[in-house]
């Protein structure tokens, strides 16, 4: 029985709209870029991060298939009031089992109903949006719904990362910094090793304790094999709380690249081992030469406590989004459907529909393949960011990857989606679609430079990352063009939801398997290996079909 429509409240658009997409943008964000940077500060390889973080996809995957039942169930207004409860509780929910035992299958599975909750509101707030303006009201608000859209990817991908790397450089235990210098072997008096360490001085709370303050690491000399490397030996001076482990990063900070760790920058000390020195190993560039210094630096930020802090705040955050959602989402506009025998007659209708169109094996593999490359480089991102220098990263913090990727990557991004949309607009899709995919291809260079240089200079990463997600967006205008000419005809809101659902898909099965190969790989090999990937997207660029007036402006008589 179909419930009666109450009294229609309305509010303006302005009241609303803003804030539905803002709220639209946040988790989607959370677990697609987010979530890699989390598990990658928390220590989490990148195979298994690049694994789960893509099934983190599936819902957006399998979306078409229930979003014809999100009317059946209740209305749009409702699911997005529900959706958004739901995602204040699993962000506080994140914050809660962030620092429990098994914190990595626990925020695991709240970030996959954080991606279930998120693919299900995308369907009703598209939806409301839909039936909650008119035709000129929703052409003029698209411009409004997108920018609030990148501004939550802004905060979420940039504002709360930074907000979790300070708060990180404020907790923990205070930074121990050494010097390390390359110098001639005969200069070398005493080699530290396991059994001449000197005395730990115990204290009352835990402090990282570094041992040497200052090594000398030999130039490397051929008449003297292994006289190249010296050891330096970490540990704490007092024993953690118990069940807390404390994670000590160890990497350069500046100085020369011809002195590099080559044991494990990480190191976790527990009440049981807090007191065992952990060796480290610190070795020179065999063709050096001359005399050089580098300055390494070992932290233990409260990593997960900072993170449980910034879920924290997004939890309350969409719980007040949610209450406000409640009085300004206009009222009365929707009832609910009952007649399941004519929703499953019109769902088979939809697909069949979709996959009889013209072009359509063309048109599959234009969405599969546009974005193979990207679909691995964003996994990979942020942990080659923030992976040690020795590692082939770039040993960037927490707060400077919110700021260079979240923040003024994607005001690039933007900024290139804008241009695509106009230069689209004046010529038609048809004569920009492989310009396009130059664009979203080819910047990605910049992290061919960035792993083979590995400049300590902060501007010059910001300027590549800004490069490549300014072509990104430009490239990206191109595939999300396709996907609404590709749904042109009766069932355009839903030719359009299996679309991106085989965007999704696209993204997600290269993604699964990108970590594994980088491991394999190493950064520099990796990042080569990306650019072949590119390949495809131009195969697929050139052969799909695209009506040529497609996109253009009309000019009326």
């Amino acid at each position: 029985m179909a419930s009666e429509p109450a009294t229609v409240k309305n509010r303006s658009p302005w009241l609303w709209v803003p804030s539905l997409y803002f709220a639209e943008g946040i988790p989607y964000v959370i677990a697609m870029t987010v979530s890699v940077i989390m598990y990658k500060t928390m220590g989490v390889s990148n195979a298994a991060l690049a694994f789960w973080t893509s099934v983190l996809y599936l819902p957006w995957v399998i979306k078409p298939i229930w979003s014809p039942f999100v009317d059946v169930i209740s209305t749009k207004r409702n699911w997005v009031l529900i959706t958004q409860f739901i995602l204040g509780c699993c962000f506080i929910g994140v914050a809660l089992v962030v620092r429990l035992p098994l914190w990595f299958a626990l925020t695991l599975i709240v970030l996959w109903i954080i991606a279930l909750a998120s693919a299900t509101h995308d369907i009703a707030a598209d939806g409301f949006y839909m039936i909650g303006l008119d035709a000129h009201q929703q052409t003029w608000f698209v411009g409004i719904r997108s920018t609030f859209y990148r501004m939550a990817m802004i905060v979420g991908q940039g504002l709360i990362v930074m907000l979790t790397g300070y708060i990180m450089s404020k907790t923990g235990l205070k930074p121990v910094s050494i010097t390390a210098m390359a110098v001639p072997p005969n200069e070398i008096m005493q080699v530290l090793d396991e059994n001449n360490l000197p005395a730990i001085k115990a204290s009352e709370q835990p402090n990282i304790v570094v041992i040497p303050a200052e090594v000398k690491v030999p130039i490397y000399n051929p008449a003297e094999p292994g006289s190249d490397s010296a050891n330096v030996f970490i540990c704490l001076s007092a024993p953690p709380k118990k069940e807390e482990t404390v994670v000590v990063n160890f990497g350069r900070k500046k100085g020369s690249k011809d002195i590099w760790l080559t044991s494990a920058s990480r190191l976790e000390f527990t009440n049981e081992n807090w007191n065992k020195p952990v060796k480290v190993t610190l070795k020179v560039d065999h063709r050096l030469r001359e005399p050089v210094v580098s300055q390494f630096e070992a932290t233990a930020g409260d990593i997960p406590f900072s993170w449980a802090v910034s879920f924290g705040i997004l939890g309350v955050f969409f719980l007040l989004i949610c209450l406000y959602h409640k009085v300004m989402l206009p009222t009365g506009l929707e009832t609910v459907r009952t007649k399941s025998q004519e929703l499953k007659a019109s769902w088979f209708m939809v697909f069949s529909s979709f996959f009889r169109k013209k072009g359509i094996v063309s048109a599959l593999l234009f969405l599969l393949f546009y974005r193979l490359a990207e679909s691995q480089l964003v996994k990979m991102a942020s942990p080659f960011l923030l992976d040690s220098q020795e590692a082939g990263g770039l040993a960037l913090t927490t707060t400077q990857v919110g700021f260079v990727y979240g923040t003024v990557g994607i005001i690039c991004l933007t900024i290139g989606g804008i241009l695509g949309g106009i230069v689209a607009a004046r010529n038609g899709l048809k004569r920009w679609v492989l310009w396009m995919a130059l664009a979203i291809n080819i910047p990605d260079l910049v992290y061919v430079y960035l792993s083979y240089v590995q400049p300590d200079n902060f501007m010059i990463v910001t300027i590549c990352v800004a490069i490549e997600q300014f072509g990104y967006g430009f490239g990206f205008t191109g595939y999300m063009l396709f996907m609404l000419y590709l749904a042109e005809g009766e069932y355009k809101t839903s030719h359009y939801a299996i679309a991106t659902a085989f965007m999704a898909l696209g993204m997600m099965l290269p993604g699964m398997i990108s970590g594994k190969l980088q491991d394999l790989m190493g950064y520099r090999t990796f990042f080569v290996y990306i650019m072949f990937c590119t390949i495809p997207s131009f195969l697929v660029a050139s052969l799909v079909k695209i009506d040529p007036d497609f996109g253009k402006k009309k000019i009326e008589n």
